[in-house]
């Protein structure tokens, strides 16, 4: 029997796979329309017994760190979009409520237009995709659509933009995610497994549709992101000493170890030896890899808005000499918010969950990702998984987007979800089942409208409920 510390067997049984051809997998997408037609998405009503979203934010909260949680209130409530990307929770019990397909997929879980964004791929390009994946588990694949395209209604709303530009951005999402998806079912298992999009490859794809100017800063922002590297976390988050390199304080976001009260040896064993537990889930030429580097520094670090309050840390590691950093974000991994409804995780590990998802979905992973499982010195067991925390980074900047950007952006967001939702279900009976006219996307951007009020109503609900 494995232990939680031999992260690397497997955890999931195997299951005999039964191989439909094309034609019988289209006849399964066509028929679950006779279970719910594609104008069924449209609808959001919220019934008399939906679960109340203070209720459900608060319960999430129970696991947190407690002088974190106004953090959390704080980024949340700063606007509706900003309250959307942390009420993952709240939309996956009203997700549960609405007709479902299906048609399976592993979900992302939390597919808002803010975690999706550019990273170096191990080839060392620059490559456009899903960015976070704490609460990835496999799903009906609408329930990510639908939450993607929402988050467009709601950002164009947070813009000020007219309803009419609104509808038609999140039209496109719906649109790109079915055009894609009927490519997808046309190609090879090893052509769709391959299929990215590149910094080169948004350039040549979408040129057309945007001025000189915006060529330009594209460009300059591709460039920029390149640069957001572990040599730059260390000029930005370290100091040096007589000791060597520490990470800085900057609480509540940023507090080393040593900061953190108490007497820190007792956590700082404990973390060399959750890394070590760690380097295990990896593959040995990147195990061996990482023991040519060693631990000097811990500090507990505030990421996302959602997230705040999770147990989320830093480790600075050194190679050859000082000039070689490396940073890795150890995020601590709870039961994603999909699971009540969905099902309970095939993976014991929480951590391992989103590495596996994470893996199914993205074109191009971390070559550092990983897991590990650890009892704190509360005695409290928890999962978490690891990354490198910044390996280059592009984000969209909402902020200063224009209706054709974003029109644009909502395209690679539908391609990308869809690229992903084809590696892990049934492509070719989802792509029948969206067919090719646009009744589809119409009923998406009804839902997203719909939605986007909902969301309005429970901003407002939260905001009260924490003012008083």
């Amino acid at each position: 029997m494995s232990s939680p510390d031999q992260p690397t067997r497997t955890a999931v049984r195997s299951k005999a796979v039964v191989h439909l051809d094309p034609v019988e997998r289209a006849a399964r997408g066509r028929a679950a329309r006779t279970r719910v037609s594609r104008s069924a998405h449209a609808e959001w009503v919220a019934g008399p017994g939906r679960a109340d979203p203070v209720a459900l934010l608060r319960a999430q909260e129970a696991t947190r760190v407690p002088e974190l949680v106004p953090l959390r209130h704080e980024r949340m409530l700063e606007s509706p979009f900003t309250f959307y990307r942390g009420a993952a929770v709240i939309m996956a019990a009203d997700l549960a409520t609405v007709p479902s397909s299906g048609l399976g997929v592993q979900a992302c879980g939390d597919a808002h237009l803010a975690n999706f964004g550019g990273f170096a791929a191990p080839d060392r390009a620059l490559v456009f995709d899903m960015n976070d994946f704490d609460e990835t588990a496999p799903g009906p694949f609408e329930w990510d659509l639908k939450r993607l395209a929402a988050s467009f209604e709601i950002a164009a709303r947070t813009r000020e933009f007219s309803s009419k530009t609104a509808r038609a951005v999140v039209r496109q999402v719906a649109r790109s995610y079915r055009d894609a998806m009927a490519q997808f079912a046309t190609m090879t298992n090893l052509d769709v497994w391959y299929s990215r999009l590149d910094a080169q490859g948004v350039l040549d794809r979408w040129r057309s549709q945007v001025s000189a100017d915006d060529v330009k800063r594209f460009e300059r922002t591709t460039t920029k992101a390149t640069t957001k590297n572990s040599l730059k976390a260390l000029s930005r988050l370290t100091q040096r000493t007589d000791g060597g390199y520490r990470i800085i304080s900057d609480p509540p976001t940023l507090v080393p170890v040593s900061d953190l009260g108490g007497d820190p040896a007792p956590f700082r064993a404990w973390l060399h030896d959750r890394y070590r537990t760690y380097r295990r889930s990896l593959q040995p030429d990147r195990r061996h890899l990482l023991e040519d580097y060693r631990l000097v520094d811990f500090a507990r670090k505030v990421v996302g808005v959602g997230s705040v309050g999770t147990r989320c840390w830093i480790a600075l590691l050194l190679g050859k000499d000082d000039t070689d950093p490396l940073f890795l974000q150890v995020k601590e991994a709870e039961a994603s918010v999909l699971e009540p409804y969905a099902g309970k995780s095939s993976y014991t590990n929480h951590g391992r969950r989103v590495v596996e998802g994470q893996r199914l979905l993205q074109s191009a992973g971390d070559i550092l990702l990983g897991w590990t499982r650890a009892e704190g010195l509360d005695g409290v067991q928890r999962d978490f998984y690891v990354r490198q925390l910044w390996d280059w980074k592009l984000s969209p900047a909402l902020d200063t987007m224009s209706p054709e950007i974003l029109k644009i952006y909502a395209q690679l967001c539908g391609w990308t979800l869809a690229r992903g939702h084809a590696r892990s279900g049934d492509r070719i009976a989802i792509a029948a089942y969206l067919g090719t006219s646009v009744g589809f996307e119409r009923a998406i951007a009804d839902f997203a409208a719909a939605y986007a009020d909902q969301n309005e109503r429970d901003f407002q609900a939260v905001t009260a409920a924490e003012q008083s």
